[in-house]
């Protein structure tokens, strides 16, 4: 007779048999099922070879997000004999289990339920109460994914757990060195409200061995208070009566905390608190609650690893961008803003630097791409035209073809656009405050020239050929008069194409706007133009360089 026929055969019709000895199952620190016997095989339906060796949430995908899932886990964050009984959807039968951990294994034991179902909604036979359950979890992965913002996916999930799973509730989570990078609460009476912000932002922060939040945060375990010791929460009064009266009638009566840890580092805590009008948290609540920090700590953990690759890259981008020159008789502003839905970095960029003859070289460009290899090119493009523009006092075009060679000749393998101009005052102009702009464009946008009474000109010339492109047509300089008190304005394509414009709309838009703005200084011109035109979250980088010419003696 097999084990199967054995185990069935103790009491007909009942899996293992209620009255056989509980099936076994140990995990390893990976979950994966290095001993089962049949009766657990038997109780969760499978095979026995179906599992042994196996990843338990690769062998029994239809074990995620149910209670006994929630169970598993808490059972291995605690370090006591837990039990749990409750409705296993996947089978349709209740079980009784006890899970105890030995060092880094877990030893579970099963067996069929031979009480009565228990009662309340979230134990119905009917699994109506699991259905629920099973409901909010899906809740709390879709609501923490729809952010990358750690600060709303801090906020996202104290929405989700107040009022459901206690009557208020907080998280903090710390910074890489330890400090308390955010920390939100909330109520589920607005009225006491008031006395959460007194308490939180009043109170002395402790690290002492009976803080449960302190505690819960440097073992990685969930720490449950049925009942609240006076002497746990002195320390935080500081001696103040406001915050021991805000306490008070914010009338605790248990406190459940339970770590945010994902990727093997535990990064905060969610601390669930409810009134002494709500008993303390079941084990099955404890073991929801797990759950929910699990999910809800991957998403958190993702927030904040994006934000860790933002910062860095942004970080890398802008050291890129170093600050224009500042020649007595020239304003010089430069501007960059990243877009909103990338990592921060593009390939745009600007530069601003004189020549060993004292003109004043101005450079703006875009790689193609919006990403960080876009950014990483730009690094390239950028670092090459500084370096062959700086080394001979030469004009424009012939600085774009040597970096057009200079590309090719690396392969590089990159495509730009790119425009450089140079302001120059030849000795027959000195002191009359006109200069000289001699430019060349490798298929980027024309300049824009802001009179100083007022009219705006854009300063077309002929169509070029983009860098990289590998091209053996010539490129030529235009030429224009630049007087004192006059504007130069050049920009990227993020500034035009806002808002799915077209490059001639945005275009009449961008003169209009820089015509309602002749009056301010670069600084101010840089700033409104990003204001009215792209605002706090634009589609696409943008780059800009504004230069003012100043009045000189004798002009």
């Amino acid at each position: 007779m097999s084990d199967a026929a054995a185990s069935a055969a103790v009491v007909p019709g009942s899996p293992s048999g209620i009255g056989a000895p509980p099936g076994v199952a140990v995990f390893d620190g990976h979950w994966t099922l290095v001993s089962v016997d049949q009766a657990t095989a038997d109780l969760l339906g499978r095979r026995r070879e179906e599992l042994t060796g196996r990843n338990i949430w690769i062998a029994l995908p239809e074990l995620a997000g149910t209670i006994f899932h929630s169970f598993l886990l808490h059972a291995r964050s605690v370090g006591g004999r837990v039990t749990w009984r409750g409705y296993y959807p996947p089978v349709g039968s209740w079980l009784d289990a006890t899970a105890h951990r030995a060092g880094d294994r877990l030893h579970v034991s099963l067996r069929p339920s031979t009480g009565p179902a228990p009662e309340g909604p979230a134990d119905v036979a009917t699994g109506s109460g699991e259905d629920d359950r099973l409901r909010f979890l899906a809740e709390v992965s879709e609501s923490m994914v729809s952010t990358l913002d750690p600060r709303e996916s801090v906020a996202t999930l104290i929405d989700l757990v107040v009022p459901r799973l206690c009557d208020w509730a907080v998280v903090s989570v710390t910074r890489d060195d330890g400090g308390v990078a955010d920390e939100r609460w909330a109520h589920r009476d607005p009225a006491r409200t008031a006395d959460l912000d007194l308490y939180f932002g009043e109170r002395v922060r402790t690290a002492a061995d009976d803080n449960p939040m302190a505690t819960a945060l440097t073992t990685g375990e969930p720490i449950h208070l049925p009942v609240i010791d006076p002497a746990i929460v002195e320390p935080a009064f500081g001696g103040s009566e406001e915050v021991r009266a805000a306490w008070e009638r914010l009338d605790v009566g248990s406190i459940t905390v339970v770590p945010l840890r994902a990727r093997a580092e535990t990064f905060g805590v969610l601390g669930l608190v409810n009134g002494s009008a709500r008993p303390p948290h079941s084990e099955m609540e404890i073991a929801t609650a797990v759950e929910v920090a699990r999910r809800a700590s991957l998403a958190i953990d993702n927030a904040r690893l994006y934000g860790r690759q933002l910062a860095v890259a942004e970080t890398l981008q802008r050291s890129l961008l170093t600050p224009p020159p500042q020649p007595d008789d020239l304003e010089i502003a430069v501007r960059y803003l990243p877009a909103s839905s990338t990592l921060h970095v593009g390939g745009d960029w600007y530069d601003a630097f004189q020549q060993p003859d004292g003109a004043t070289l101005l450079v703006i460009g875009d790689v193609v791409g919006h990403n960080v290899d876009a950014a990483a090119a730009m690094g390239q493009v950028r670092s090459i035209l500084r370096g062959i523009a700086y080394d001979r006092n030469e004009e424009p075009a012939g600085v774009l073809t040597r970096v057009d060679a200079a590309l090719t000749g690396l392969r590089i393998g990159t495509l730009a656009t790119a425009l450089i101009a140079r302001l120059e005052q030849p000795p027959e102009l000195a002191g009359s405050g006109r200069r000289v702009l001699r430019w060349s464009s490798a298929g980027h946008l024309p300049p824009l020239l802001l009179r100083r009474e007022g009219r705006v000109e854009l300063l077309q010339a002929h169509p070029q050929t983009l860098l990289g492109a590998e091209s053996t047509r010539p490129r030529t300089d235009a030429v224009a008069e630049v007087q004192a008190g006059d504007t130069l304005l050049f920009y990227t394509d993020g500034l035009v194409e806002q808002g799915r414009t077209g490059i001639d709309e945005g275009t009449e838009r961008l003169l209009a706007a820089v015509r309602e703005l002749a009056g301010l200084p670069a600084d101010g011109l840089c700033d409104e133009l990003i204001e009215r035109i792209v605002g706090h979250r634009p589609e696409d980088d943008v780059a800009i360089v504004a230069v003012r010419c100043s009045a000189q003696d004798g002009g």
